[in-house]
């Protein structure tokens, strides 16, 4: 295993299953055009509930994805990783032989906020309705945080360095940044991201204690950070995963090298403590623009974490200006999430994805929903602007406290 200090991991493959889209390109097409996913909820058992909207994946048929040996001992969370993950792969240009050739060589990270809910309520239901003798064996695994990271490192047959994130939002980032690290390390290939799947009635019920949650009905107005009528997130389902290996490895293979993980900080300030996260969030901005080795004026667009409570938004917007200085009014930002909701963990590596496709196309997508914004920050807004990216910076934090930044930049 090699550990030379010039490895740099970059990103050759993006594979999505979110609201905005099924794949790459429906996900890039919606999110560049500014379309909303989000609508009324519409999964059975949820109608009496407070929560009124969210982004749903629609259009996924799990069993024209996943295996069904791996479906029935599998939660709906898993299946979107699974099926990002072939995705990804795919796009990276990895082939079944090529990746046996040394299966030590590929490891897998995922970030879990929630686990199998759907899978467990299930499981529950048949235990208190009709016996021990109808509750199925893989309820002691479907539900677990690291699920998906097992299916994907069983089904590929790879056995590398595997891990989980067990954490809040931010997480997402924190788990990319665990796969670049594997991959400076001397890991050849690292499958990593996130998907969640937190809209079975159980777990809407588990969320509705979040203060920050959204439970306005109107699709239109449930999601508008930066406004004066922000109200909460929209939460969602879905997510992405990403291939990281090493630039010379994939240049050597022919392989496309779409962006370079360039740098990533995190802090924790404490769960619900908003105006806190300006100085912790600040604090991983800069430590990530050091790694990077980034000006702050280099920073070409930011994916802004974009909670839509009112205080969060203005502490990420002081902490804009705290850590970029007067650059921090002027780069574009953008919160494309606003279109498909918040998919805790997946939001973030959604918001990578988006990042490496907006440099690669020189386009900011825009944020649906938002008009008016009240707060000292260049929001694209309306339609997608047209820019040279070659540096994006990716935020997020979590309802539990944590913060994070990541750099991408454009390959080169």
């Amino acid at each position: 295993m090699s550990t030379d200090r010039a490895r740099r991991p970059v990103v050759t493959g993006i594979g999505v299953v979110a609201p905005g889209g099924v794949g790459t390109d429906a996900f890039w097409k919606n999110a560049r055009e500014g379309v909303s996913a989000l609508d009324h909820v519409t999964r059975d058992g949820c109608g009496h509930l407070p929560l009124r909207v969210a982004g749903e994946v629609r259009g996924f048929d799990p069993e024209a994805q996943v295996e069904q040996r791996y479906l029935v001992q599998t939660d709906r969370f898993s299946h979107f990783a699974m099926a990002a993950a072939d995705m990804a792969l795919a796009d990276a240009g990895f082939t079944a032989d090529a990746l046996a050739q040394d299966p030590y060589a590929v490891g897998v990270v995922t970030a879990a906020g929630s686990g199998g809910g759907e899978f467990g309520q299930r499981e529950l239901q048949r235990l208190w309705g009709q016996g021990s003798t109808y509750v199925g064996p893989y309820q002691s695994i479907a539900w677990f945080y690291a699920a998906s990271t097992g299916q994907i490192s069983i089904r590929g047959g790879f056995k590398g360095p595997c891990g989980v994130v067990a954490s809040d939002e931010a997480g997402g980032l924190d788990a990319v940044a665990h796969a670049a690290a594997a991959v400076r390390r001397g890991t050849g290939t690292v499958v990593v991201g996130s998907a969640e799947a937190p809209l079975a009635p159980y777990s809407i019920v588990c969320q509705l204690g979040y203060r920050e949650l959204s439970c306005v009905e109107e699709p239109e107005r449930a999601y508008r950070p930066f406004t004066p009528q922000a109200c909460g997130f929209v939460p969602a389902e879905g997510g992405a995963m990403l291939v990281v290996e090493d630039e010379g490895a994939a240049r050597r293979r022919g392989a496309p090298v779409r962006a370079e993980v360039a740098g990533h900080a995190a802090t924790f300030t404490g769960a619900s403590r908003w105006e806190e996260s300006r100085e912790g969030l600040a604090r991983a901005i800069r430590g990530a623009l050091e790694q990077a080795g980034c000006a702050p004026e280099e920073v070409d667009v930011v994916f802004a974490d974009a909670l839509g409570l009112p205080e969060a938004d203005r502490a990420e917007a002081l902490a804009l200006a705290d850590a970029l200085g007067p650059h921090g009014s002027r780069v574009p930002v953008t919160a494309p999430k606003t279109g498909t909701g918040r998919a805790y963990c997946g939001a973030p590596v959604l918001d990578t994805a988006a990042a490496v496709l907006a440099m690669e196309h020189g386009l900011v997508p825009p944020t649906p929903h938002v008009h008016e914004v009240c707060h000292d920050l260049a929001l694209v807004t309306g339609r997608a602007r047209p820019a040279e990216l070659r540096t994006a910076l990716v935020l997020s934090r979590g309802l539990m406290g944590s913060n994070a930044a990541l750099v991408v930049r454009r390959a080169v």
